[in-house]
């Protein structure tokens, strides 16, 4: 039935879980906001978040594609559609590029910057589910294409993207490492025997450690972006409300239990929600 076969793609593109999303869409929206001083186009806002939710779902299927033979050896993964056989590759394939291609259709009304930067994006959203194969840390990389969103924004309302958009994607990048390292927290027993890298396993017993660092990278490079970028105090609180959710991810983390590590993954979606609304208060209160 179609119902059915909708079903399976929906739960295949990961729609039900949207913290992906969340994740991908805050820092593509600060990149949005600070590009616009505060004023962005409706119609830019919207092209870049069903852009945002279309190549997240490709990233997924692509993912899925990636691990279809790892994902069997482990339990939280062995139901997935393309994993459990109830979806095909071929699917899964033609699902990805489909979804790629519609989102390069949103953002053909945009300045045409935008468009010759969409191909180095989409090779980083579907090259990322194979670095875990031979790289240390594949969140760093993942840093970078849940990222690009940012150089993106800036390109389609200036035109150009200026050193302020590149200091903004190290940030997330220094963000992606700390929350997904949360991530791998959970994992760790079974990227150990399946032989996937992760940067759980790369940090070892530093990896609290090595979280808490990122979020103080992110945050003084968020600090520093925000100066650049000539915002005023409001900004700042978000970013100390930013910094109070990250010491709550500390007493989370800190018993390196799967169920806290896992709660702390998704409460990251306050963290970027904390930062943004910081951001668009100090535009609206100037």
């Amino acid at each position: 039935m179609i119902s059915e076969r909708l079903h399976l793609y929906f739960q295949l593109l990961r729609l039900h879980r949207p913290i992906g999303i969340l994740l991908l869409l805050w820092p593509t929206l600060w990149g949005v906001w600070i590009a616009a001083e505060g004023q962005p186009a409706w119609l830019v806002v919207l092209i870049f978040t069903l852009g945002t939710v279309l190549m997240r779902s490709a990233g997924c299927a692509i993912n899925d594609y990636a691990d279809r033979h790892i994902d069997k050896h482990v339990k939280r993964t062995q139901d997935r559609p393309l994993t459990s056989g109830k979806v095909s590759e071929r699917e899964t394939i033609w699902l990805a590029v489909g979804l790629a291609l519609l989102a390069f259709v949103l953002i053909l009304p945009l300045h045409p910057l935008t468009w010759l930067m969409a191909f180095p994006a989409a090779f980083l959203a579907g090259s990322y589910p194979f670095t875990k194969r031979f790289f240390a840390i594949p969140q760093a990389y993942l840093g970078i294409a849940f990222g690009f969103g940012i150089p993106m924004a800036f390109a389609a309302t200036l035109g150009e993207v200026p050193p302020v958009a590149w200091v903004l994607l190290l940030a997330n990048v220094c963000w992606a490492i700390a929350y997904d390292t949360e991530y791998a927290m959970v994992d760790r027993d079974d990227d150990i025997h399946l032989g996937i890298h992760s940067s759980a396993l790369f940090f070892g017993r530093y990896d609290v450690l090595a979280v808490m660092l990122c979020y103080l990278l992110t945050l003084l490079l968020l600090a520093l972006a925000g100066k650049m970028a000539g915002l005023g105090a409001t900004y700042f609180v978000g970013l100390l409300a930013a910094a109070a959710i990250a010491g709550y991810h500390y007493t989370l983390i800190k018993t390196r239990s799967r169920e806290n590590c896992f709660k702390a993954f998704l409460h990251n979606n306050w963290f970027g929600a904390a930062v943004f609304a910081g951001l668009a208060a100090d535009y609206v209160l100037r």
